[in-house]
């Protein structure tokens, strides 16, 4: 092969490159759009609770939220199901378990969070907004096999605001 003929080869497998990339490029475009399309912004207003006064480390403790959508409609509700590992001062690290029961199938959901409440008691007045977030791990229904996370913000101690972001595990 002379000179001459590797240089076309090479013009040719480095134009073959670029364009393989820019299809691999619009692909990914294509992926990432499909996945902005899995994100899901739901309220929720506390409907239920039983926190204890004090904190203890090995007493769990639940909470319960009513969700609705964007235009307000209901959608479902969300249950929390959480277990205070350790207890200070300045907070306390729970252990979460999360379940959307939502009308078109469940998520699920884990983490372990540092809640920066006064570990003493969840004062109704004056609560300093926070969050912290999930992973996803399952669902059924329209969101069977589901990958992804949950962000949950805490404007107020009542509210929450939902942040999903769900993505198609065989993607």
């Amino acid at each position: 092969m002379t000179d001459m003929d590797r240089r076309r080869v090479l013009q040719l497998t480095s134009a073959a490159t670029v364009a393989g990339g820019l299809a691999v490029g619009a692909g990914g475009a294509a992926h990432a759009a499909r996945r902005a399309d899995r994100r899901i912004v739901l309220t929720g207003r506390r409907t239920g609770a039983n926190i204890p006064d004090v904190l203890t480390a090995g007493v769990p403790y639940f909470v319960r939220y009513d969700l609705s959508d964007a235009q307000g409609d209901s959608v479902g509700t969300e249950n929390a199901h959480c277990l205070p590992v350790s207890v200070g001062l300045d907070g306390s690290s729970v252990l979460a378990t999360l379940v959307l029961s939502l009308d078109d199938g469940l998520i699920t959901a884990a983490t372990v969070f540092q809640r920066p409440l006064p570990a003493v008691t969840e004062s109704p007045v004056n609560a300093q907004p926070w969050s912290h977030v999930f992973a996803v791990t399952g669902g059924t229904g329209a969101h069977a096999g589901a990958v992804g996370s949950i962000t949950i913000d805490h404007p107020t101690r009542d509210e929450d605001v939902l942040t999903i972001e769900l993505a198609d595990a065989s993607l």
